[in-house]
């Protein structure tokens, strides 16, 4: 629920904030909600917040100037005690971290408090709602890609809006923070679309180029086409069918994706509307040896195949090939990886 509002003033008091996870994505929601004046608490690792500590953080994007925030303008924590006074908790952990998460903050969050998950995967509200049972969990969906092109600045690469399900004080203090956000009530077919998005973020990860690079070439599209296609067969074995969040529907995106370059430029126009800074997040986990989401993006698609007694093999194959790469890093041409995953596909 909501935090109240106060008996006698013109203006509802703005929400207290934490944000579990002081990684790109949430820097970037929780910095621009500290520009605007809100009270947030940054949760992360010790050698996270030492960056912050030391050169404060960048704000940047594709679609409005840069801001600088000064270190001794953010509240940084490395225990989930700083969320104990939050109205409201912004989980932005990876997957493999989202249990973990929840069990710190059962022990810390004032009663009322609300948990949202702006995080990749399908399962994370659940999660938190298993170990959160007390309080309201939001699902949320971040569609555009951030990351961090050096230690303190987070950068927006293209522009979108935030979802989430319906919270009006919620939305009032992201808007403030000047993002877009929407309310959906059908965040379970919002979170199948961004599945179908982010399965992109394996091949971007792969091909070592920016996204407006990779998406530019026809045979890395083919390879995102092989796994929607994939992907949508193991949605419409499991009755889910996805939301339409982009300019065409989910159906017929693996068609438009195998399109030639220069027909795919008119047809899809805004999905190259991205800056030059622009890669994926599983790519700059790679570039910097950590674990990535992989088993939660393609690696989901395939237990649902299996589950409905369907195959995924070209993303059962992406899968193998990024886990490889978090050892030993390979960086794959367009038509390499194509034909890697069209044999794996026959």
């Amino acid at each position: 629920m909501p935090p109240p509002l106060p008996a006698s003033a013109e203006e509802p008091t703005r929400p207290r904030i934490a944000v579990m996870g002081a990684g790109s994505i949430g820097c970037h929601l929780g910095g621009h909600l500290v520009a605007a004046g809100h009270d947030v608490a940054f949760i992360g690792r010790p050698a996270t917040l030492d960056v912050l500590r030391e050169r404060g953080l960048t704000l940047s994007s594709s679609v409005r100037q840069p801001v600088h925030l000064a270190a001794d303008r953010l509240t940084l924590s490395t225990t989930p005690g700083a969320a104990a006074d939050a109205d409201y908790v912004l989980v932005t952990v990876k997957t493999m971290g989202t249990q973990a998460a929840a069990k710190d903050l059962a022990a810390q969050l004032a009663p009322g408090a609300v948990v949202v998950s702006f995080q990749n995967g399908l399962h994370n509200p659940a999660t938190l709602r298993a170990e959160l049972p007390g309080h309201t969990v939001l699902a949320g969906m971040v569609p555009y890609n951030v990351v961090q092109p050096e230690p303190g600045t987070v950068h927006q690469g293209m522009p979108g809006r935030l979802m989430t399900e319906p919270d009006e004080a919620l939305h009032a203090a992201i808007r403030t923070a000047g993002l877009a956000i929407e309310a959906r009530t059908d965040m379970p077919a919002v979170q199948h679309a961004k599945l179908l998005m982010n399965l992109n973020n394996a091949i971007n990860a792969l091909s070592g180029l920016p996204l407006r690079d990779q998406l530019g070439q026809r045979s890395y599209r083919r390879c995102l086409a092989l796994c929607q296609r994939e992907a949508l067969a193991a949605f419409r074995a499991a009755g889910v069918t996805p939301a339409r969040l982009g300019p065409t529907s989910p159906g017929i995106t693996p068609y438009v994706l195998g399109l030639p370059d220069a027909a795919f430029r008119r047809v899809a126009a805004a999905s190259l509307r991205i800056d030059a800074h622009a890669r994926s997040s599983m790519w700059e986990d790679l570039q910097r040896g950590r674990p990535t989401e992989i088993d939660t993006l393609q690696g989901e698609i395939v237990a649902l195949a299996t589950a409905h007694g369907r195959s995924a093999p070209a993303s059962a194959r992406l899968v193998a090939l990024v886990h490889e790469a978090e050892s030993t890093p390979r960086q794959w041409s367009g038509s390499e990886l194509y034909a890697e995953l069209r044999a794996a596909a026959h």
